[in-house]
């Protein structure tokens, strides 16, 4: 087998690997979500504070989703 070939699949394959956080993300903005909509039907009062904390997380965890891509596209080029 081509050495070459073997260090490019080699390279797919750890790219497909370092995108399995994206899986946490998704679930991390979920519970995110899920807790804001909670929290507000016990707390409507509160709505808007709870709104910008939620987008806050939000933000956070997206950030982790992009650092995870950029990685990826590292591995792969």
């Amino acid at each position: 087998m081509n050495t070459i070939n073997l260090i490019n699949e080699f390279k797919m394959l750890g790219a497909g690997v370092a995108t399995t956080a994206l899986s946490g993300v998704g679930i991390g903005i979920g519970v995110i979500f899920n807790g804001l909509l909670r929290s507000m039907a016990v707390n409507p009062g509160a709505t808007d504070k709870l709104f910008n904390y939620a987008l806050l997380g939000f933000a956070l965890t997206e950030a982790i989703a992009l650092f995870t891509l950029v990685i990826a596209f590292i591995i792969l080029f």
